[in-house]
């Protein structure tokens, strides 16, 4: 496919409410959007790097830099037939593999407007509905946070997931689990504690929880490993895996049970594909994790969840949870039996509301194809 154009653009949008893990909290999103044309088709991909390098080593700012200045020239020089391309041309970039990922999902969905069938098709997804959790930040105290699970659990989701940290943990989690014993719960700490609090998290076990996301270190296979020995509750590892090589590791050590994949956090379709098959082939669960998207980002991980190995309920969540007004339409919603059917048109399967988009863009850019040299 010829690359006609490629612009780059940050929005800024507010949060409905504040959401706040173990890093902080989050009430502005700072929002890059890539958008790719290419005889007449244009794709979408969203970065989901956070405003500071807290999550990951990237950032808004790092993740614009690089695709301004490599990755977008880069991709503009070539001529990809097939998202799968991407990783060989952005080859000579080491990591950044958020910024990477935003290109490299504009071109999936250009292939499949392109082909005339619906993206989670082109990536070999089976699945016609995905069913959907909810991931819960910390609240400002118990009771709040009693009153928004009943909110979501009337809204239909069928797992409830608990940011925690140290200090923000056993007592929420018994006191959940005292007024819901059977809802499926789990909990993610974002790296939030240490190997020295394993007693701590092996009290965990008495909450019957589906799963403890990312426990410790952000880079770590060995020490998860000896956690999960001493734990009922399976491991389920996010920042550690970055691509298939990690989670052959991680499988391999044992070191979790469950794996969370976020195509950002691996790279784009083709990576997260390749952990998705590796998992799937050792009888390992995944799910689609969620970094606050805007509906083009959440329309991604729609199309990724429809693989047969997402077996659990995702973060995949409605856009009006977050967004007083999403950039697509029709906006992506949850069933009352917690699912989002996938929609049937060719490429992403939602609209992109370009004039709205427009609006809150606060700085864009058109990247030109590298120049060659000799």
């Amino acid at each position: 496919m010829r690359i006609d154009a490629i612009i780059l653009r940050e929005l800024h949008m507010p949060l409905l409410h504040p959401f706040e893990t173990s890093f902080g909290a989050t009430t502005n999103r700072r929002v890059l959007l890539a958008e790719v044309h290419s005889e007449g088709l244009v794709g979408w991909g969203e970065c989901t790097a956070t405003e500071r390098p807290f999550f990951s080593g990237e950032s808004t700012d790092s993740a614009w830099q690089v695709i301004v200045q490599e990755l977008g020239p880069k991709l503009a020089s070539e001529q990809p037939q097939h998202g799968g391309d991407c990783p060989r041309i952005f080859r000579q970039v080491r990591d950044n593999r958020m910024a990477k990922a935003t290109l490299e999902n504009a071109i999936w969905d250009i292939e499949a407007q392109r082909e005339g069938v619906p993206l989670w098709q082109l990536l070999g997804g089976v699945q016609e509905t995905i069913p959907c959790g909810v991931s819960l930040g910390i609240q400002p105290s118990i009771a709040e946070l009693l009153d928004v699970i009943e909110r979501e659990l009337a809204a239909g989701y069928q797992r409830i997931k608990l940011k925690c940290k140290p200090g923000w943990d056993v007592e929420v989690f018994e006191q959940v689990r005292k007024r819901w014993p059977e809802i499926t719960l789990s909990c993610d700490a974002n790296s939030a504690y240490r190997l020295r609090d394993a007693d701590h998290l092996i009290g965990f076990d008495a909450f019957r929880l589906l799963m403890i996301e990312q426990p410790m270190w952000h880079d770590d296979f060995y020490f998860h490993a000896l956690l999960q020995k001493r734990l009922e509750t399976p491991i389920c590892l996010d920042e550690s895996i970055h691509n298939r090589r990690d989670a052959l590791a991680a499988i391999e050590m044992e070191s979790c049970r469950i794996i969370n994949i976020k195509l950002g956090r691996v790279g784009g379709f083709s990576e997260a594909i390749a952990v998705h098959n590796a998992a799937q082939e050792r009888g390992i669960p995944v799910w689609c994790g969620g970094m606050l998207e805007t509906g083009i980002g959440r329309a991604h991980n729609v199309a990724l969840s429809t693989l047969e190995n997402f077996s659990l309920p995702g973060d995949v969540s409605a856009s009006a949870r977050y967004w007083a007004e999403d950039i697509v339409e029709p906006e992506i919603t949850v069933s009352p039996a917690g699912e989002i059917a996938v929609p049937d048109t060719p490429g992403r399967g939602y609209e992109v509301r370009a004039d709205l988009v427009e609006r809150l863009t606060v700085r864009k850019e058109k990247i030109r194809a590298m120049e060659l040299v000799g």
